[in-house]
């Protein structure tokens, strides 16, 4: 960053979120591409442009770099939106929390990689470019092999009920409440986390690899006790409270065993939760493959938006008071809360299984 003159952490926070700018159009704009191209030759494009990280290597100015963080976050954005149709179309209501949460832990094992890995990576393949070029090839591959997926909807599908179907447009999803408070109950939690990456490390605060190695297992326990326990609110509520009190020890505390301990159990709770969560609009009645595909939309567009203003005023305000966290801190352990909150703005959709007389 300074190398290109790039000094205030307000900016900086721009450039490090040239991801998350991509990624509140992608999500936004993703239910489009799905009408026009359908499920299979969507999820195709996002794959695509994710390979696009083979321009990041080659980049000559910064304006190129970000413009290949920008198309990577793109093909991102489309792919988290699209995963949730295809979750829909392939699996039963019992097995979507499992495959879910699946999907969600995925995105934390690729951290994991990176941040415990990377060096022997770079070691293995002679440069840090080299392994970018690596990762993109991969990504190709696994492009390729998606063309050869089957991807069609059931010929023997009662018609009549596909006739039947609402169409859900996206100013249906913008009156939507449900929508909004989906999108508030997540914004919090993921500005947390995108500072965690961001600034923490400046502030000397350099817990971020047991967050990441503590929320797969916790991605794990939340996949295992959604399917023991079908309520989705109350999970998602306990978390929300031990998420809030964590951030308070990692950004306040001065002693490093804190820290640690409270790092360790943010890893875990950020994503205990996250089946419960992702699964609640597959459980809305009446959902279909085009309605939670607009969901998923507004639901990153929406949390991606409200969290880029956060990370800026997160910046801005350690601009303003030369350097002291101690504000931001404050801000983003407040903003924190709002996973708590939207708990009780959100419909409960699990269903609790009635005992039968002899089981009672």
């Amino acid at each position: 960053m300074a190398s290109m003159h790039i000094n205030s952490l307000a900016s900086a926070s721009f450039i490090s979120g040239a991801v998350t700018l991509a990624k509140i159009v992608g999500t936004f704009g993703a239910a489009l591409i799905t009408i026009k191209f359908g499920v299979k030759y969507a999820f195709l494009i996002a794959s695509l442009l994710i390979v696009s990280g083979l321009m990041t290597p080659y980049a000559p100015n910064y304006e190129f770099l970000l413009l290949s963080r920008f198309l990577m976050g793109l093909g991102g954005a489309f792919m988290i939106v699209y995963f949730n149709p295809i979750v829909m179309h392939w699996f039963s209501p019992e097995e979507r929390p499992v495959v879910n949460g699946i999907n969600a832990v995925a995105f934390n094992v690729g951290t994991a990689i990176i941040l415990w890995s990377m060096a022997d990576i770079n070691a293995l393949t002679g440069s840090w470019q080299n392994s970018l070029i690596l990762f993109s090839v991969s990504s190709l591959l696994l492009a390729a092999a998606w063309l050869l997926v089957k991807f069609e909807t059931d010929p023997h599908k009662d018609t009549s009920h596909a006739s039947a179907e609402t169409h859900y447009s996206y100013m249906d999803g913008l009156k939507d409440k449900f929508n909004w408070a989906y999108g508030f109950t997540y914004s919090g939690l993921l500005s947390f986390y995108i500072c965690l990456f961001t600034f923490y490390p400046k502030a000397g605060i350099s817990q971020s690899k047991w967050v990441i190695g503590f929320g797969i297992l916790g991605t794990i326990a939340g996949i295992l006790y959604s399917r023991r326990k079908p309520l989705r609110l109350p999970i998602i509520r306990l978390s929300g409270i031990i998420i809030t009190l964590s951030i308070f020890g990692l950004s306040f505390s001065g002693d490093l065993w804190v820290q640690t301990l409270s790092a360790i159990t943010l890893g875990f709770f950020i994503f205990f939760p996250v089946t419960a969560l992702v699964s609640i609009p597959h459980e809305l009645p009446g959902m279909t493959g085009q309605r939670i595909t607009v969901v998923f939309s507004l639901f990153y567009s929406i949390s991606y938006l409200l969290s880029t203003i956060i990370l800026w005023l997160f910046g801005k305000l350690v601009d303003i008071n030369d350097g002291d966290y101690s504000a931001s801190f404050i801000l983003i352990t407040l903003l924190s809360s709002t996973f708590f909150i939207g708990s009780y703005l959100l419909p409960e959709t699990g269903k609790v299984k009635e005992l039968t007389p002899c089981e009672a």
